[in-house]
């Protein structure tokens, strides 16, 4: 059996996490190294390696939504950006599906 990931260990509540939201499709928690002010993961309780899947549309719709409903929740009224990295080039470090909800300052363009 390959060992659980970062991410599957909080969601089964071996490490400790600032959990902000959680259903029974993804849980919302706080990155421990922000970017910005705020700076949130949305996860998927299924293990999905990456974007490149697999995936089915309404999990992505439903991150994508959980997603939105975080930064409502923390109150970004003047905007925010969501990131999903995407393997080693893309910067992706832990082999599970997030998406980064940052907000709380201007962001920069290009991101990297």
């Amino acid at each position: 059996m390959p060992s659980s990931t970062l991410f599957e260990r909080i969601i089964r509540r071996e490490i400790p996490a600032d959990i902000i939201y959680e259903d029974a499709h993804c849980v919302a928690f706080r990155d421990i190294a922000p970017q910005a002010p705020t700076h949130v993961l949305v996860v998927p309780v299924a293990p999905v390696p990456s974007l490149d899947g697999p995936l089915d549309s309404a999990l992505a719709g439903h991150l994508l939504h959980v997603a939105a409903l975080v930064a409502k929740q923390e109150q970004l009224t003047e905007g925010y950006r969501v990131v999903i990295n995407c393997g080693n080039d893309g910067g992706q470090t832990v082999n599970h599906l997030h998406l980064h909800v940052i907000g709380g300052r201007t962001m920069a363009w290009p991101p990297g």
